[in-house]
């Protein structure tokens, strides 16, 4: 008898595989409707709160033609639209965020008009990933 532990990177791992893998079998027959109107937008957001030993995990897929899968998807697309879909050259805004160190690691992976967009980045706390990416990584609704 063998003792199987996952860690919850393992676990997640696998949900992205399985959730990648069910895009792909249910998106398979439209797939040849999408390459004709061209590429698609989207990106696959996670927000982990917390260090390496003690964390918790959000994602969802945003998608952008037409905006769905997030909860503020025409804002967020609006958002990635301005910057060409590089996360990083989103417009800082103005915030007042309290000195408290709570760790938030901010992660999209996707594609944006044909190119693959990657970005991550670890915030001191939640309201300065707002202030630096806008309502992208807003997955609490």
């Amino acid at each position: 008898m063998t003792n199987t532990t996952y860690t919850s990177r393992e676990a997640v791992r696998g949900a992205a595989l399985a959730a990648a893998a069910l895009l792909v079998a249910c998106a398979a027959p439209a797939r040849a409707s999408a390459v004709e109107a061209g590429p698609g937008d989207w990106l696959y957001l996670t927000v982990t709160r917390g260090d390496a030993r003690f964390s918790e995990m959000r994602g969802t897929l945003l998608l952008c033609d037409p905006p769905r899968g997030h909860a503020r998807a025409a804002e967020a697309c609006a958002d990635l639209d301005a910057a060409d879909g590089d996360v990083a050259r989103i417009l800082t805004k103005d915030a007042h965020c309290p000195m408290v160190y709570a760790p938030v690691t901010a992660h999209a992976r996707g594609e944006w008009h044909g190119r693959p967009v990657e970005y991550r980045e670890t915030f001191s706390n939640g309201c300065v990933m707002a202030a630096h990416t806008g309502v992208v990584f807003a997955l609490d609704g």
